[in-house]
């Protein structure tokens, strides 16, 4: 069940939709704003901008979403492909005017190559646990032209457990979310989030050259990962 991408739905066709809920594994249900999904330009913070301006060559931007982002970069030139698991995102990026919008999963995506693989709004969480983001960035491996970068931001959530102990059976940036809408919840799934000091040396580890490039002074950093040449 598509739930995220109903929320979308009921936003584009409406300009307006009910509370979307975000139930997490570490706390009281969170609402999210379902309009952030369809930001201008001058709406998005200092982070995403500073991305979008590293941008090289051809993008594959993962987790597209409402297209926000994929809408600037074509704009601006790019030969930009989206990419997102939800075919109702998909359709509403291809009504909005992205003109390469597919549905996928980037753990399997292939056949294509490509200079920057762009992930926004915490968007790396998507690999789900620090395997999974071992796994993705082998796979990244076969989507990069000679050259070519992974660019993300993401978050070290240590301030959560600020006044409790960090779980002692897995990484404390490993967490569950679940989406309900009108009523209806779709699937728990795992997201991550990698603190500095553990990306350095999971690409260390994994043949990547790794350079933090913008930290926003509330704990999320932007990240650039390259293959050494």
């Amino acid at each position: 069940m598509d739930v995220f991408g109903n929320a979308l739905q009921d936003h584009f066709n409406n300009n307006t939709a009910e509370t979307l809920w975000l139930h997490n594994s570490y706390d009281e249900p969170e609402e999210m704003p379902v309009d952030i999904f369809f930001r201008t330009e001058e709406e998005m913070p200092d982070i995403e901008l500073e991305a979008m301006d590293l941008c090289e060559g051809r993008v594959l931007d993962v987790g597209g979403g409402a297209g926000s982002h994929a809408l600037i970069l074509q704009e601006r030139g790019f030969d930009v492909v989206a990419i997102d698991l939800s075919p109702s995102a998909v359709e509403i990026m291809q009504e909005r005017g992205v003109q390469q919008a597919v549905v996928g999963d980037i753990f399997s995506y292939s056949g294509e190559k490509f200079d920057t693989l762009l992930f926004l709004m915490n968007g790396i969480g998507l690999t789900g646990t620090v395997e999974g983001f071992k796994t993705f960035i082998n796979h990244a491996k076969t989507l990069l032209n000679e050259g070519g970068q992974l660019l993300f931001d993401s978050s070290d959530i240590t301030y959560l457990y600020e006044d409790t102990e960090k779980p002692t059976d897995k990484y404390y940036g490993e967490v569950s979310y679940q989406y309900e809408y009108q009523g209806e919840k779709g699937e728990w799934f795992n997201w991550i989030y990698i603190d500095p000091i553990l990306l350095k040396q999971i690409a260390r580890e994994s043949g990547w050259e790794c350079h933090l490039l913008f930290d926003d002074g509330q704990d999320q950093y932007l990240a650039e990962m390259r293959l050494p040449q």
